[in-house]
């Protein structure tokens, strides 16, 4: 038997909901229609596509305890071509503390509770019992893996795991990322608006904060065409501010976008629009 689905049965067996994962730490879909993401969903965070297979057919929703599925002709020959082990933390009430490098390594042993470490290929896997919502990038190298999302297996680990401690918690809770304003001059009357009233601006943002929210796939492509359109519309005339802009953000990282995608997302649309 393949040496990934036998470890996948073993855990699947423990009540451990897992998945295979193909190069690249992606997931496989389900059905021909899904592979390579192609019915929209974001293989590792909170959307999965929106297609028409009886489940999920990928990422974290598509992560099981049942041999007949992981064994059955959806997933039977993916496991000839899969190169790790997934699972589902919050599934079992875990969460993982991802920590991508040394210097996140180090920060982690000086701030947070001892618990029980799994290596990773550049650093580690901290796991606390007990569930959260998850996030990427809380800040450099450190990721918060927990429910609606997936981590690679790398085995039990060592140490004793710790509850999860409320410094983890408050990990996730923080103000909206520094954001770059917009350079263009207030003009004299307070800021408003020449072509527009301030009313105007308001449900503008209020909309592009909710196009962002509803979006069901594709969500990069979302986020770039929302920032464009309100940068389009006010990004001239000196009514738009650094709080609009962070209420635009915050919106982005609720539907999984990090900190660098938002920041990358709106300075391109400022260069595209010749700001």
């Amino acid at each position: 038997m393949n040496t990934h689905l036998c470890t996948a049965l073993i855990l699947a067996g423990r009540s451990v909901p897992v998945l295979p994962l193909r190069a690249g730490k992606v997931p496989f879909g389900n059905c021909s229609a899904c592979r390579d993401n192609a019915c929209g969903g974001r293989p590792n965070m909170r959307t999965p596509g929106p297609c028409a297979c009886p489940r999920p057919c990928h990422a974290w929703a598509a992560a099981t305890t049942d041999p007949t599925t992981l064994t059955g002709p959806a997933w039977a020959p993916v496991w000839k071509h899969a190169a790790a082990v997934a699972y589902h933390p919050g599934g079992i009430g875990l969460t993982v503390v991802d920590l991508d490098h040394a210097d996140a390594v180090a920060w982690a042993r000086r701030e947070l509770p001892a618990t029980r470490t799994v290596p990773t290929t550049r650093g580690e896997h901290w796991l606390y019992r007990g569930a959260m919502s998850s996030l990427n990038e809380v800040r450099d190298g450190v990721d918060i893996k927990s429910t609606m999302v997936y981590a690679r297996w790398l085995g039990p680990g060592t140490g004793t795991m710790t509850a999860l401690p409320d410094v983890v918690r408050n990990l996730i809770v923080k103000k909206p990322s520094p954001v770059r304003s917009v350079t263009a001059p207030v003009p004299a009357g307070g800021g408003e608006c020449r072509h527009r009233t301030p009313a105007y601006l308001e449900r503008g943002i209020t909309m592009a904060e909710q196009r962002i929210t509803e979006a069901a796939s594709a969500v990069h492509a979302t986020v770039y065409r929302t920032f464009l359109a309100v940068l389009s519309a006010h990004g001239r005339c000196g009514c738009l501010t650094d709080t609009h802009a962070a209420r635009l953000f915050a919106a982005a990282q609720a539907k999984g976008e990090s900190p660098r995608h938002c920041v990358d997302a709106w300075s391109n649309a400022r260069t595209a629009l010749g700001m």
